[in-house]
């Protein structure tokens, strides 16, 4: 049985202030909890999950987790879980540390404010997929934390380094890589085919680029658009913009 205090527990680390003074955060569903397991970015403290998937499973999470885990009922995981429909399993996870990036002779994403949560894990899934190993995100970006981001990455937030810092500043740094800003007017970013070292900078899903990022990139790049469209998502467009880039 589920303590009642240890359920409103988990239930806090919906919030990112109760997730920030723990420094843990929750994972939901088999794919992204295994996924996360096994990855060496991140400690797991607890997995609770219903008898049959832990029965399924047990020698599988053994073979990288030696903690508790803990068989819990329908209505416990439906209490506990951030999902509109509950998945079988949730687990408890340290935070990784912040890891420096290092852009040279490297593909590298800078996210300015994008503050949709799904946007945010997708983006980190359309990087894994491109093989790109970093993101750089704005202060005011949403949490990688967030139930909704780190559903959305299906596990791919442990195989790609996000940091969060001014990237104003950071970007001032690296003014020696070409850094190619995602806009509505510039160079098709069909011509760019096999860049091996870029800084690519995607905006607000409302505002796009911030004026004092815009002035720090070398050049804007666009997507063509044949249709009527205002504009595309954020994490449609990084796809996108990748699948030309990256070779």
């Amino acid at each position: 049985m589920l303590s009642k205090t240890y359920a409103k527990y988990i239930q806090s680390l919906h919030h990112k202030k109760f997730r920030d003074a723990d420094n843990v955060f929750i994972a939901e569903g088999s794919k992204v909890v295994m996924e996360l397991l096994q990855s060496p970015v991140f400690s797991c403290q607890q997995v609770l999950g219903l008898q049959p998937w832990m029965q399924e499973n047990e020698m599988l999470i053994r073979t990288t987790y030696s903690g508790p885990l803990q068989v819990i009922d329908d209505f416990e995981l439906e209490k506990i879980s951030a999902l509109t429909t509950p998945n079988q399993v949730l687990a408890v996870f340290k935070k990784s540390k912040q890891l420096p990036v290092k852009p040279k002779g490297k593909i590298s994403l800078v996210l300015d404010t994008i503050q949709d949560p799904g946007n945010l894990g997708t983006i980190i899934r359309i990087a894994d997929w491109f093989g790109v190993g970093a993101i750089i995100c704005s202060d005011n970006c949403t949490d990688m934390y967030n139930p909704k981001v780190v559903q959305s990455t299906m596990g791919s937030l442990g195989r790609v380094n996000v940091v969060y810092t001014n990237i104003a500043a950071w970007l001032k740094k690296y003014e020696h890589i070409k850094i190619y800003a995602a806009a509505l007017n510039g160079k098709k970013v069909s011509q760019l085919k096999g860049i091996a070292e870029a800084i690519i900078v995607i905006g607000n899903e409302s505002k796009g680029i911030s004026d004092e990022v815009m002035e720090l990139c070398t050049e804007k790049i666009t997507i063509p658009k044949a249709g009527h469209a205002e504009s595309l998502n954020a994490a449609v467009a990084t796809g996108i913009i990748l699948s030309h880039i990256v070779q």
